[in-house]
């Protein structure tokens, strides 16, 4: 047996922002043209979607099994420690009385060939007797990097990849880009009035003035990332919690903020240091005294005064975090913008125009790294998406 390759455009970008815009990005607002394995291949991208917010640091992930030309059985990787896609659609097929010998599986990523907190999913489909596994993007993680294939086919699958691969590794863009770089993704948020202002006067806490759905869009950006930077001057003026808040948002977890802090001006009563919400970790450039810190606080110290962006990634990665949201204002844009490691801006502009001369942000920076690819209007609040040229 060997593997054959199978090839499609991506989808146009859109707002990143929405389920349905991210559906849309991995190509399932549409059929016209599709091929048939291509539309087995988009009901997988579909079904992983349900497991957003509950699997990181796991990928998503979904897959179906087909039979006779029809779907059968499906399954997607729904929590952290729960059944992989295949697994689950393999049990889907049983608990329907359905036989999985001689099924063809349509799974988004390269199937797992190693123990972890569930047994390796080529055993799974082997056991099931598939004949066939379609696979949209091999698995770059060097856990695996190509040997779950090369296991089925070994053994006498068949096996195809490359089907829609580019809208599958979108879906999962902050695993894939972690296991090439082992650096986190990064995803730079920013809010300003109509002229580029951030805040009106910077002596008081800053008025927030983008619309409630502006804000719903944020915190939904918030649960799809495992970690909030933020500089400490933000901390000092705002005393954020930055936690992901609402209704309809569920993450199996907060994200671990993350406070750039060379000094260690950080408030000892900060909410960042009290709250115990969410793991904080402050990275700093000299000692300081943490005996007022709750247990859910760490400090690292590193050598240089300025810290680079570069060793952020590199600690942050080291440490497992795939994906990385930088808040905080104008001064930690501007470095991150500069270093030239921001995958992707989401910029809100406001139509209220605020008094005073408060702090601007610099969007040259955004023009000089990055492409503008998508605007829309939100409650009466223009979303800018930009990704790294």
């Amino acid at each position: 047996m060997h593997a054959t390759r199978d090839t499609m455009s991506p989808a146009l970008a859109s707002d990143f922002n929405t389920a349905e815009a991210r559906n849309h990005e991995c190509g399932l607002g549409r059929t016209a043209g599709m091929t048939e394995a291509e539309q087995y291949m988009r009901r997988a991208i579909e079904l992983a979607e349900k497991g957003r917010h509950r699997v990181m640091p796991n990928p998503l992930v979904g897959c179906v099994l087909v039979k006779d030309g029809e779907i059968v059985a499906e399954g997607w990787h729904d929590h952290l420690g729960g059944l992989h896609a295949e697994q689950m659609a393999i049990a889907d097929a049983e608990s329907k009385g359905i036989g999985t010998r001689g099924t063809t599986a349509y799974v988004t990523l390269e199937p797992c060939n190693h123990f972890g907190r569930t047994p390796p999913c080529t055993e799974a489909l082997l056991w099931a007797g598939v004949s066939k596994v379609v696979i949209g993007a091999l698995d770059p993680n060097p856990t695996v990097r190509g040997e779950g294939a090369k296991k089925l086919i070994d053994l006498g699958v068949e096996v195809v990849t490359g089907v829609m691969e580019e809208e599958c590794e979108f879906q999962m863009e902050e695993f894939m880009h972690w296991c090439r770089s082992r650096r986190p993704f990064v995803t730079l948020k920013a809010s300003t009035d109509t002229n580029g202002l951030v805040d009106g006067d910077p002596s008081k806490p800053a008025f927030r003035f983008s619309s409630d759905a502006s804000l719903r869009l944020a915190h939904d950006l918030r649960a799809n990332s495992m970690a909030i930077l933020v500089g400490v001057g933000t901390v000092i003026r705002d005393d954020p919690s930055l936690t992901v808040r609402g209704p309809d948002i569920d993450p199996r977890e907060q994200p671990t903020r993350v406070v750039i802090d060379p000094n260690g001006r950080i408030p000892a009563e900060s909410k960042l240091l009290q709250d115990g919400e969410a793991p904080t970790l402050i990275i700093q450039s000299s000692k300081f005294d943490t005996n007022g810190d709750g247990g859910h606080v760490e400090r690292i110290i590193v050598q240089e005064q300025e810290i680079p962006v570069s060793g952020v990634l590199d600690l942050l990665g080291d440490r497992g975090i795939q994906s990385l949201l930088v808040e905080g204002g104008p001064e930690t844009w501007s470095r991150f913008l500069s270093s030239g490691m921001v995958n992707r801006a989401r910029v809100c502009v406001s139509p209220i125009q605020l008094d005073g001369d408060g702090l601007l942000f610099y969007r040259g920076l955004l023009s000089e790294h990055m492409s503008l690819i998508s605007e829309s209007e939100v409650s009466g609040d223009s979303i800018e998406w930009w990704i790294r040229n």
